[in-house]
């Protein structure tokens, strides 16, 4: 289908512009449509936290494209949706278009569906790997590592998580990490005063994520992991990790199944880590 005849089918005015507060309702009623489980105070949060564009028809949200900015250097996008009536009339280029014009010639990260890939592709984006979703009610009583190392987090350890969460993913996300911190509960691994990982575990579509997740190992990636479910028991668990660290099994046994795959992508320099730290689960597909 065209764009000249998807207008036809659309009759009306459109108009793209800055994703504000006042458009989450109908981006909500887009994820709905499909099948995302997003609330409406994960799309405030991520609005909160980024920013992007809305597309929209007769007063009505027709598609959403957002991204998140981590430096002079990077950006993630994500959150790209286009209503099922108006897929195939260009609308998703010429979103996506207003995104990378926004992002102002950033490296670029994003995880991509199947249906986004041609598109992607055709803007200059190369896969580099896999992330998996793991997710499912947590019916086991999960018992924690007692080593000893593992703590909540306080507020005088927000600067060294955000420097830790820098060296895993090569990249700047303070304001990220600390709106995760704000909304979440932290769990950080503390080896005589020197954070040596960290994880996440907050309020998110049907229950609960846990990520970002980031450690110097995956032994302490899973520890962390542990932890988090450890006062989880009876709730709806999503994590979505790195495929190339190969423990999706391990989640499996805990009865968080593999549901979903998506393609890590970017366009231009992907972030290298620093040292042993390396991040195992991410946010969420969005943000990273």
């Amino acid at each position: 289908m065209t764009l000249e005849y998807a207008r036809k089918t659309l009759s009306g005015p459109f108009d793209l512009t800055k994703f504000e507060v006042r458009h989450v309702p109908g981006a909500l009623k887009l994820s709905q449509e499909m099948g995302w489980p997003y609330r409406s105070e994960d799309w405030e949060f991520a609005a909160a936290v980024g920013q992007g564009l809305v597309l929209m028809h007769n007063s009505a949200v027709i598609g959403t494209a957002m991204w998140w900015n981590y430096g002079e250097a990077y950006a993630s996008a994500g959150m790209i949706i286009v209503t099922a009536s108006a897929q195939g009339g260009g609308f998703g280029s010429q979103l996506f278009d207003g995104l990378l014009a926004a992002t102002g010639g950033r490296n670029l990260l994003l995880n991509s569906t199947d249906e986004g890939l041609t598109l992607y592709k055709r803007r200059g984006f190369a896969a580099w790997g896999a992330v998996f979703q793991h997710q499912g009610p947590l019916d086991v009583a999960v018992v924690p590592d007692d080593r000893g190392d593992i703590r909540p987090a306080a507020l005088s350890d927000l600067v060294a998580i955000q420097a830790f969460d820098e060296r895993a993913f090569g990249m700047p996300r303070r304001a990220m990490v600390a709106a995760l911190a704000d909304v979440g509960d932290v769990a950080v691994i503390d080896h005589g005063g020197r954070i040596a990982g960290y994880a996440i575990a907050r309020r998110f579509g049907r229950g609960y994520v846990i990520g970002p997740v980031a450690a110097e190992s995956v032994h302490d990636a899973q520890r962390l992991i542990l932890a988090q479910l450890s006062g989880l028991k009876g709730q709806f668990v999503r994590i979505d990790i790195h495929a190339e660290h190969g423990w999706g099994d391990w989640l499996g046994s805990l009865g968080l199944e593999q549901v979903g795959q998506a393609t890590a992508m970017v366009k231009g320099q992907r972030p290298v880590s620093a040292g042993p730290a390396r991040m195992f689960a991410l946010a969420n597909q969005s943000f990273g």
